[in-house]
């Protein structure tokens, strides 16, 4: 509840900020300048394209969060058992392993999103978060 907490606010304070910097980009193009109005341009397209990321990745957030749930609610979501280092961060060794058979059960089921939402997780557990993303956007992409 604390991180949804945390990026509420974070979202309000994008939203202000997006909206001051608006209201900057409208009294640029207001200027007559040319280079006024090419820079009121920019403020006014910089911060919908920050509102757009921002929402894409809660957005993203969300539907990973109705897959672990659904996933849980089957008793399919994977133990999180793997030894870990001093540090807190998962064994790597131990980590592949589990990589390992979570992608030979995607490899069985392709088109199953439980196998990809669970290899996405594996691939996390790796470290590797950019594998993990895309893993986990084919298990939504399955799922919806």
């Amino acid at each position: 509840m604390r991180t949804k907490s945390t990026i509420a606010v974070l979202v309000v304070v994008l939203a202000f900020y997006a909206a001051l910097i608006a209201f900057k980009g409208v009294a640029m193009l207001a200027s007559g300048v040319l280079v006024g109005r090419l820079l009121g341009v920019a403020l006014l397209v910089m911060p919908l394209l920050g509102l757009f990321v921002v929402w894409r990745e809660v957005e993203f957030g969300r539907r990973s969060e109705v897959l672990a749930r659904a996933l849980d609610a089957e008793g399919g979501l994977p133990v999180d058992d793997l030894p870990r280092r001093p540090s807190g961060r998962v064994d790597r060794g131990a980590a592949d392993q589990l990589f390992l058979r979570m992608r030979e059960q995607v490899e069985a089921s392709p088109g199953d999103w439980r196998c990809w939402f669970r290899l996405a997780l594996a691939y996390d557990a790796a470290g590797d978060r950019t594998r993990a993303r895309a893993a986990a956007r084919r298990a939504i992409s399955l799922h919806a």
